[in-house]
């Protein structure tokens, strides 16, 4: 059991780190047609799935969400939500009290995610993908 904890949060933390460079790169790419929030919003959904692709097949593998792939999808977004929201609400206050920069949006997106972070690692391993009792 201890390794698995090990191992999948190790597969969460190189998921997010992914996810990161995926949220960036989205947030470099629309924040001029879209704005620094509504990109913030597209990243975020991009970044997300990334991670649930990572998570369901690497991370926690072996741990059945039961239920459809779109129902374990659309309850994964409802988890992330938590996290989301605080990522979100760190990256907009700073945002709104700093430089708009890329650098700057890049860092506010790190402050963010690191935040949220423990938040959507509890939310995945205690509800989404715990582990079930075998027979």
């Amino acid at each position: 059991m201890q390794f698995k904890l090990q191992r999948s949060l190790l597969w969460f933390l190189i998921a997010g780190g992914v996810a990161f460079v995926v949220d960036v790169l989205a947030l470099t790419l629309l924040r001029d047609a879209l704005g620094v929030y509504a990109a913030r919003a597209v990243s975020f959904w991009l970044a997300a799935t990334t991670t649930w692709l990572i998570n369901r097949n690497i991370s926690f593998a072996g741990r059945s969400a039961n239920g459809s792939l779109l129902a374990e999808y659309l309850r994964y977004l409802g988890l992330m939500l938590g996290g989301g929201a605080i990522n979100f609400a760190v990256y907009s206050l700073l945002a709104w009290s700093f430089p708009q920069g890329p650098l700057w949006l890049m860092l506010y997106v790190a402050a963010g995610t690191l935040t949220a972070m423990s938040v959507n690692y509890l939310g995945m391993s205690r509800l989404l993908y715990r582990h079930r009792p075998e027979h």
